[in-house]
């Protein structure tokens, strides 16, 4: 058997453990029965807050989480939106990619960038993600328009139907075969991420409908990722900065413990070492063979 690791991380922002009540969680209305299973047979709770009070936030959350720095310690409080000049240091420093590529090993962001028509675009963008800022810093590009079309890339939205706005007249997919062409991409690389936010962004601000519609569609992305775990070498990685979307009737974020979910190989070690956001990316790179930087 070849022992050399192969990691599918799939973040979920603003995903947190709460009630299991249908009236408060819309997780548990019925209509997502693989997440249900996920969290509630498949996962560890982790801590987001990070022993910083307030409301976990995305830029520092997002930051210690493909870091493994308590970025919320380092700037004295939590930080929304995107990372500032002192995170984008941190990111840049020590990101997951970074280390991993430096190790030799062959890495992927997934996300697809439909709107940029040339990679250097990007750059020229004030207001970039976590995750942006760790791929172009530790892969040095991301994909774009030309690797959506030839589905070797993935869309925020899973079918990109919220391309439509936009004049894209398709082709649209379902969410099965997007996780269909995530697969193939793990298949091609020892570390694949890939970042699906529209959880965050409808627990905000979206509609009770338009939240239960996309768990739905997340549900069924995830059905056939699970299929992961039996691929020989393969492990599934699930997890969140934040909680936000399992608590409706508001649009901020929670306290609550987020999912710490491994699926596959080498699944029940990897679940051992990780109680908070910054065990994640250590408890990776160990899978690995590759020593983290010390916090």
């Amino acid at each position: 058997m070849d022992e050399r690791p192969r990691v599918l991380f799939v973040f979920i922002d603003g995903l947190g453990i709460g009630s299991r009540d249908p009236a408060v969680n819309p997780m548990y209305t019925g209509k997502t029965p693989a997440l249900v299973r996920l969290l509630d047979e498949c996962c560890v709770p982790i801590d987001a807050q990070l022993g910083v009070p307030g409301l976990p936030q995305s830029a520092t959350g997002q930051t210690a989480l493909l870091t493994g720095v308590n970025a919320p310690r380092k700037m004295g409080r939590h930080l929304e939106g995107f990372p500032n000049e002192a995170l984008r240091q941190i990111i840049c420093e020590y990101n997951l990619y970074q280390q991993l590529i430096g190790a030799g090993f062959q890495c992927t962001f997934a996300n697809a960038y439909y709107f940029m028509d040339e990679p250097e675009d990007i750059q020229k963008y004030r207001r970039r993600s976590v995750t942006t800022v760790a791929a172009l810093s530790g892969i040095g590009k991301v994909r774009m328009k030309d690797a959506l079309l030839r589905n070797e890339a993935v869309y925020h939205d899973l079918t990109r139907r919220s391309l439509q706005e936009h004049g894209f007249s398709g082709p649209f997919i379902e969410p099965e075969e997007a996780a269909r062409h995530l697969l193939a991409l793990a298949g091609r690389h020892d570390f694949t991420l890939f970042e699906y936010f529209m959880t965050d962004r409808l627990g905000h601000r979206g509609s009770s409908e338009q939240v239960r519609a996309m768990l739905n569609e997340l549900d069924r992305f995830m059905r056939v990722l699970l299929e992961a775990k039996k691929t020989e070498g393969m492990l599934l990685v699930v997890t969140s900065d934040h909680g936000n979307v399992e608590e409706g009737g508001h649009a901020r974020h929670t306290v609550n413990p987020v999912p710490f979910v491994a699926q596959g190989c080498g699944d029940e070690a990897l679940r051992r070492e990780v109680s908070c956001l910054t065990d994640v990316a250590p408890a990776i790179l160990r899978r690995f063979g590759i020593k983290p930087h010390a916090d």
